[in-house]
């Protein structure tokens, strides 16, 4: 492992952090595709209660990450932690438990076309509350499908019925369906429109703080990394080399960085940014 660059902040390792306050630990970790080298000795904290924003260019494996973290992916060395559980540990026990406590919404919803979304939201219930009468698995489905702003009626339609964003929000009220503390997002805006983006954002601040929920979010929108994230982690040169608030990220020495948050697309979504923040009523 290199010996991480000072200019950049990273993830406090000799406990800085009180172990409560970290969810979820990565250390060292290694992912490779043959010969190619995804992740080369990759560090970072999760902080119980935050919203992570991940970003980096193509190919940074950003994604490849959140699977690594999940248990989908086997990765080549390393350490993962999850609500104090290993999560490299074989013992079906433990991953059970770890998925009990992880709600997912990937990039395309991953619904099932053949079920209702009530039936979707109600697949893990099925699986973790078996025992559960079908009376109060449908009524916990249409809970979570308020919650994920979607009217009642859409409890009985296909996803082939709904629209992207309805979608996005029909996969997130499966993600929320066994009141998971952790929740993992990736790219949630991907293909919605400005305003449709920017409610999804609304409503992912507003779940995380009435629930209190960990939210890892994978993203390439600027506009939620200034709307809802408290800290973001940056990959690239196959590690996290910054993990900070926005504020400290936006000025790391870094070619990426510079570009991403500096370019022509950053400087629309600071202006429009401090435009809200000017249109905003007083506290």
């Amino acid at each position: 492992m290199t010996t991480p660059d000072s200019r950049f902040p990273t993830p406090d390792i000799d406990g800085g952090e009180a172990a409560d306050d970290v969810i979820i630990r990565i250390r060292g970790l290694v992912n490779r595709f043959g010969e190619q080298v995804v992740h080369d000795g990759l560090d970072l904290d999760v902080r119980r209660g935050e919203i992570l924003g991940v970003v980096g260019g193509s190919g940074t494996g950003k994604s490849v990450m959140m699977r690594s973290i999940l248990g989908l992916r086997k990765p080549d060395a390393g350490e993962i932690e999850v609500l104090g559980i290993d999560a490299r540990n074989p013992d079906p026990r433990l991953r059970r438990e770890i998925e009990r406590n992880t709600g997912v919404l990937f990039q395309d919803g991953a619904l099932f076309s053949s079920l209702t979304v009530g039936e979707n939201v109600q697949v893990p219930l099925k699986e973790y509350h078996s025992d559960l009468p079908d009376s109060l698995r449908y009524e916990l489905s249409l809970l979570k499908v308020k919650l994920a702003g979607l009217p009642a009626d859409a409890i009985n339609k296909l996803p082939s019925q709904l629209s992207g964003g309805m979608r996005k929000r029909a996969g997130l009220a499966r993600a929320l369906a066994l009141d998971p503390p952790l929740l993992f997002l990736d790219e949630p805006t991907a293909g919605l429109d400005p305003i449709g983006a920017a409610a999804f954002d609304r409503l992912i601040r507003t779940l995380q703080q009435a629930l209190g929920l960990t939210v890892f979010l994978i993203t390439h929108d600027l506009d939620t990394l200034y709307a809802i994230c408290d800290r973001i982690a940056v990959l690239a040169d196959k590690k996290v080399i910054a993990c900070a608030p926005i504020a400290e990220v936006e000025k790391l020495d870094h070619p990426w960085v510079q570009e991403y948050f500096h370019g022509p697309r950053a400087r629309a979504a600071q202006v429009a940014r401090d435009q809200n923040l000017a249109d905003a009523p007083p506290p």
